[in-house]
């Protein structure tokens, strides 16, 4: 495996989540400057997943840092949809 497309396929996932990070703050319904937390463990846990997400898409395609910068991007809204998903039906 080459070490330098490993690489480029870990930064590209980091980076699609980071992307997908900022988006989901800025679409925030909520979003008032004067009352925002950042919540920096939900924002880590979304890069962390990003990035292993991204790393698997780029091993398992064999593709380049694109397709792992999608999944990252991708992924995590995924992921994070099917746990608000879940999340609601444990509650009910």
């Amino acid at each position: 495996m080459n070490f330098q497309l490993a690489a480029f396929q870990f930064l590209a996932g980091g980076m699609g989540g980071l992307v997908r990070a900022l988006v989901g703050i800025t679409k925030a319904q909520t979003f008032n400057p004067d009352t925002f937390k950042f919540q920096w463990k939900s924002f880590a846990i979304t890069i962390i997943v990003s990035i292993i997400t991204g790393q698997m898409a780029g091993l398992i395609l064999n593709a380049d840092w694109r397709m792992s910068l999608l999944a990252g991007y991708a992924g995590s809204d995924f992921l994070e949809s099917l746990y608000k998903l879940r999340f609601a039906q444990i509650i009910k």
